[in-house]
C-alpha cells in the first residue's frame, strides 16, 4: 500500500494558461478585425484597436464605445484511443468521442474617450481565452486527463497619445484574471498490491484555481503618407501563481469497498489515513509565465473604396519548457517521495501570418474578407497534451460593416478554422514524481466555426 499513486492534478491549468496563439485562444477580441482573419490591427477602426495596437486609440475622431460577442463552435474529437497502465495491461474503456462544447460565448466591451486633441483614455475588458474539453469518465485516456475548463478575463485601461500628425503611442496595463478546473484519474495500484487492474483501483480528483497576473502592452502607429500606414505592437509576458484545491474521491471498488484486513476500512480509507501524503482535500500550485508576443502590420489604401491589410505576430512559446506543480503533502510515489511533478512541455515560438482587406461597396455598406496562417506551438505527438490537441491552423474569414448616422455601426463577421489532424502519444509517469499515467495514443481531428456581432456607438 505504501506504492499506492497520486496524480499531478494541475498539469493541465499549467498548459491551458500557455495557450494564447493558438489552442484555446479565442484567436479574435474584435469583430471588425475577425472579418479581415485579424489583419488589420493597423486600421484603427474603433475602440477595440486596445487589443491589437492601443496606438489607434489616437486615430480615432470622437469617443465612442465597442460591445461584441464571438460565438464559438468547436469541435474537437478523438479516435482510436489506447492506454496502458503504468505496470502494464491495457485501460479497458471508451475510445473515441467528441470532446468539446456546442458552443463557447466569449463577450468583449472596450471604450474610449477623447480627452483632448492629443489624448485618448481607453479602457478593454476581453476575454483572451476560455473554452472547456471534457472526456466520458470512462475514457481510456482518462489517466492523462479528464476534463479541463479555462476562462481568462484582462482588464486593461490604456492611454494614446499623439505624438505628430503622423505618429502616435500608447502604452496600457493589464490585470489578468483566470480561473481553471479538471478532473483527472488516477490508478492507485500503480504499485501492483491490490491485483488486477481493470479500474477497479481508480480514483479522481476534481480541482479548481485562479490567480490574478498582471502585464503591460505598447503601441506605435505611423502614417508614411495618405496611403500607407504601419504599426507594432508588443505585449508583455505575464507571470502567474495558480493556486488551487484537489478534492479526492475513490472510483474502482478495489478502493472504496471495505476490507477485512483493513479493519473494515477501505483501500482509500487507509491509504488518506495513513502516511501516504494527501487528504480529501488539499492544495498545489504552479508557476508559469505566458509569453510575450511582437506584432508588426500594415494598411494600405489601394483605392478610394479599397483598403488591404497585413499583420505578422510572433510569440514566445518557448517560455514555456518546463514548469513544477507543487502539492500541499509530500506523497509516496512507486520509485521515491515526492511533493510535486515536472512537466517539460518543450513548445517552440510560433508565428502568425493575416492578410485581409475591405471593400466599400456603398456609403454604409463595406466588405471584409482575409486568411490566415496560425502555427502551433506544440511540436509533436510525445508533447501534446490530451486536452489540447492542436495543430497548424489556416483561419478563412469574412464579415459585413453597416453604418448608420454617424453613431451606429454595426458589424457581422463569420470565419472557419481549419486544424490540421493531430496525434497525441502520451508517455508513461517516471516512477519518481507524483503521477501515475501509463502509455497512451490517439488520434483527433479538428475545426472550428466562429460567428462574430458588434455595435459601436460614437459620442459625436
Amino acid at each position: 500500500m505504501n506504492r499506492l499513486r497520486t496524480l499531478a492534478c494541475l498539469t493541465a491549468a499549467a498548459f491551458a494558461a500557455q495557450a494564447q496563439a493558438s489552442g484555446y485562444h479565442f484567436g479574435t477580441q474584435s469583430v471588425t478585425a475577425q472579418g479581415t482573419a485579424n489583419a488589420a490591427a493597423a486600421e484603427a477602426a474603433d475602440s477595440a484597436t486596445i487589443f491589437y495596437n492601443p496606438a489607434g486609440l489616437a486615430k480615432l475622431d470622437s469617443s465612442e464605445i465597442t460591445a461584441a460577442v464571438n460565438i464559438v463552435a468547436p469541435h474537437i474529437a478523438y479516435a482510436d484511443a489506447e492506454a496502458q497502465y503504468l505496470r502494464g495491461g491495457r485501460v479497458a474503456g471508451e475510445t473515441s468521442g467528441k470532446i468539446t462544447k456546442d458552443i463557447v460565448p466569449a463577450p468583449h466591451l472596450y471604450g474610449a474617450y477623447k480627452l483632448n486633441g492629443n489624448w485618448t483614455l481607453g479602457l478593454g475588458v476581453y476575454v483572451p481565452f476560455a473554452s472547456s474539453t471534457e472526456y466520458g469518465k470512462s475514457s481510456v485516456l482518462r489517466h492523462h486527463l479528464n476534463k479541463l475548463g479555462l476562462t481568462t478575463i484582462a482588464i486593461e485601461p490604456v492611454a494614446a497619445y499623439k505624438i505628430s500628425p503622423r505618429h502616435a503611442a500608447a502604452a496600457g496595463l493589464i490585470a489578468q484574471y483566470s480561473t481553471a478546473e479538471l478532473r483527472k484519474y488516477a490508478d492507485w495500484n500503480a504499485s501492483g498490491r491490490l491485483g488486477a487492474h481493470s479500474g477497479l483501483s481508480d480514483g479522481h480528483a476534481e480541482v479548481k484555481g485562479k490567480d490574478w497576473g498582471f502585464g503591460y502592452q505598447i503601441g506605435w502607429l505611423w502614417d508614411v503618407n495618405e496611403r500607407v500606414r504601419l504599426g507594432a505592437n508588443y505585449r508583455s509576458k505575464i507571470s502567474h501563481n495558480i493556486r488551487g484545491t484537489a478534492d479526492w474521491q475513490p472510483d474502482g471498488a478495489a478502493v472504496a469497498t471495505p476490507l477485512p484486513q483493513l479493519g473494515g476500512q477501505s483501500a482509500y480509507q487507509a491509504l488518506i489515513g495513513g502516511s501516504f501524503g494527501y487528504k480529501p482535500h488539499e492544495k498545489a500550485h504552479v508557476r508559469i509565465t505566458t509569453p510575450e508576443s511582437l506584432s508588426v502590420h500594415g494598411m494600405y489604401k489601394a483605392g478610394a473604396k479599397t483598403s488591404l491589410f497585413a499583420d505578422l505576430t510572433w510569440t514566445r512559446h518557448s517560455r514555456f519548457n518546463r514548469a513544477e506543480l507543487v502539492f500541499e503533502n509530500s506523497k509516496a510515489a512507486v520509485a521515491a517521495r515526492s511533493d510535486r511533478t515536472v512537466i517539460t512541455p518543450n513548445w517552440r515560438n510560433t508565428y502568425k501570418i493575416a492578410l485581409g482587406g475591405a471593400y466599400q461597396y456603398s456609403g454604409p455598406l463595406q466588405l471584409r474578407a482575409g486568411i490566415a496562417f496560425d502555427q502551433s506551438p506544440v511540436r509533436g505527438a510525445q508533447s501534446r497534451l490530451n486536452t489540447l490537441p492542436d495543430g497548424n491552423r489556416i483561419w478563412y474569414s469574412a464579415g459585413v460593416k453597416y453604418t448608420r448616422g454617424k453613431r451606429h455601426v454595426f458589424d457581422l463577421a463569420y470565419s472557419h478554422i481549419h486544424i490540421n489532424d493531430a496525434r497525441f502519444e502520451g508517455a508513461p509517469a517516471t516512477g519518481y514524481d507524483v503521477d501515475s499515467k501509463g502509455r497512451a495514443a490517439a488520434s483527433f481531428k479538428n475545426h472550428a466555426d466562429i460567428l462574430g456581432v458588434q455595435y459601436t456607438y460614437k459620442f459625436r
